[in-house]
């Protein structure tokens, strides 16, 4: 199959060239961008605006309330058109994924805001609306993944919604916000360390962006062979969860498990005992329960040998007395030496006995049982973020090997890899002037500038030198510019610095850890202004390089028509 017959049907594009509805948006873009320039005074053209890229790092909910609290504080320094493209990983993505709910959001960003704060300080969603929404994602799509749990299980937690709105429906509604970027990596790219491992997902297309492979973002998820095999679009709930994976407990999910869906398997299965027809459905209730107590156990470096034998009593049992193919866990306790991992592997094959035990026999393929048995088995494998791949078996120079092998890809937070979407703006088509990163990582704020400035070394990517003294990680300040030759110049904000919390920093981030249960109204109204206070104290700076970059890049154009 070659890229030129996918490229025909519109569904797949091998370019490294801007989608033409990006190009569009763009280009209206710039009008703002244009009369902004104008209102600050700012001498450039209206063919030669710079292109100006936010950037939003992961960190949770603290991402989440740091961007928003720094984008109010943007508009109300008059800055905020300016941004031609906002992009995000983790955290940031549940702030943008709440913004673009509404049309041409930063034209009324004030309101917009109330409206986010109060539904993020409320209740959360249900449980009854979270496990139907669970069961949708379970029976309406071809790959199920632990991405899909962790949508209901925790991005409802923070964001306190459902929000099943689709990507590709929101590209008309925005003529006045930046183009907005959300970032992913693909897993089996970082773990080989080939291919391309950065992955974005705009309203047009999602793709990689070096490599310049695209699908439509309505088809990303479809299967490409002979014919097109479709799915729905992720909803925006999935698109969250599938940014925020970084966040991931085995131990928390395997709770949450025992907490909220085990009750519903009992509640299931006392409802079957009542059809003669049903499977022995209280004894298969009792195995699930210690399998999950099982891998609690395990987790915790407690023993698992009572467990294990009741397991093993009970399938047996329901198999009439044949013993069942389940990995032996004595090398749990044999082996001492071999610690917590290889006891986890053991585990892992155990619980895939399990269910495949389940799967073959079919005692148990009606909801919600056969939804445990594949959680069981998402956990067990660890799969998260599992799509059919659109550029399996394709032929094309252009695209590295790596990418074309296998007939799924599982894609994971970026933050696992980078925790800012540098790679979604540093794209050559993109053509950016200036990067304005804010960094609201759990620990070293400087890792991501850092990190980008070694990588885009190696791969030849255009990036100023950055040098960051034991001092500046130990007290960051508020405000740091990179600058190079023929690259983009760099602005990095550290969400916590000297500036707006003074000798408190680490007090600050002990406070408002990435990784602790959803803020209270008050802490959420601190963060916001602690954020904001970044762009207040800073707006006489970042308005300089604006300006610098501008005029710049007006004079560079005057020059060439000379």
């Amino acid at each position: 199959m070659r890229a030129s017959k996918l490229q025909d049907s519109g569904e797949v594009r091998i370019a490294h060239s801007l989608h033409m509805n990006e190009e569009e948006f763009v280009a209206r873009r710039r009008e703002t961008v244009f009369q902004s320039m104008q209102k600050l005074k700012i001498h450039c053209s209206n063919d030669e605006v710079p292109n100006i890229a936010l950037l939003g790092s992961g960190g949770g909910q603290r991402a989440m309330v740091g961007l928003l609290g720094s984008l109010v504080q943007l508009d109300k320094a008059g800055l905020l058109d300016c941004v031609l493209y906002l992009s995000g990983v983790s955290g940031s993505t549940w702030c943008m994924a709440s913004l673009y709910q509404e049309p041409d959001w930063s034209t009324k960003l004030e309101t917009v805001k109330n409206k986010i704060i109060k539904r993020i300080s409320g209740p959360g969603v249900s449980w009854t609306d979270t496990l139907a929404k669970l069961k949708k994602y379970y029976y309406g799509k071809d790959i199920f993944s632990l991405t899909d749990v962790w949508a209901v299980m925790l991005v409802t937690t923070y964001v306190k919604e459902i929000d099943e709105c689709k990507l590709s429906d929101q590209w008309d509604q925005h003529s006045k916000d930046p183009f907005p970027i959300y970032t992913v990596i693909d897993k089996q790219c970082k773990q080989r360390e080939e291919g391309d491992p950065w992955f974005e997902i705009s309203p047009h297309e999602a793709g990689y962006s070096l490599t310049g492979a695209f699908v439509g973002t309505s088809s990303f998820g479809s299967q490409f062979k002979n014919t097109t095999k479709k799915q729905d679009e992720m909803d925006m709930l999935y698109l969250q969860a599938l940014c925020s994976s970084v966040l991931a407990d085995e131990e928390e999910i395997w709770k949450w498990i025992k907490a909220l869906l085990l009750p519903e398997i009992k509640t299931a299965s006392e409802k079957m005992r009542q059809d003669p027809h049903s499977p022995p459905t209280d004894e298969c209730y009792q195995v699930l329960l210690n399998l999950v107590d099982m891998n609690l156990a395990v987790l915790k470096g407690t023993d698992p040998s009572a467990l294990d034998q009741s397991i093993r009593t009970t399938l047996t049992d329901l198999s009439g007395g044949q013993s069942q193919l389940i990995c032996q866990l004595e090398k749990l306790n044999d082996d001492k030496t071999a610690g917590k991992k290889a006891a986890k592997q053991y585990m892992m094959q155990y619980t895939v006995d399990v269910c495949n035990y389940f799967s073959s026999e079919r005692k148990l393929n009606s909801w919600p049982f056969d939804l445990l048995i594949s959680i069981c088995r998402c956990i067990a494998q660890w799969i998260w973020g599992r799509h059919y791949n659109f550029l399996h078996n394709m032929r094309d120079e252009a695209v590295p090997a790596a990418l074309l092998e296998s007939e799924t890809r599982d894609y994971i937070d970026a933050g696992l890899l980078l925790n800012s979407p540098y790679f979604s703006v540093l794209r050559k088509e993109r053509d950016i002037d200036l990067i304005i990163s804010l960094d609201f990582s759990e620990s070293d704020y400087f890792t991501t500038v850092t990190q980008t400035a070694e990588t885009c070394k190696k791969l030849k990517i255009p990036f100023p030198e950055v040098n960051i003294t034991s001092e500046d990680v130990k007290k960051p300040k508020a405000f740091y510019v990179f600058k190079g030759t023929n690259t983009p110049t760099v602005i990095h904000i550290p969400l916590f610095n000297v500036s707006n919390c003074g000798d408190k920093i680490d007090a600050w981030r002990k406070k408002y850890g990435t990784t602790q249960v959803p803020y209270s109204a008050e802490m959420i109204a601190e963060l916001l202004q602690v954020s904001g206070k970044n762009f207040t104290i800073n707006r006489a700076k970042l308005l300089e390089q604006i300006r610098v970059v501008a005029e710049a890049k007006y004079f560079q154009a005057q020059e060439r028509q000379i």
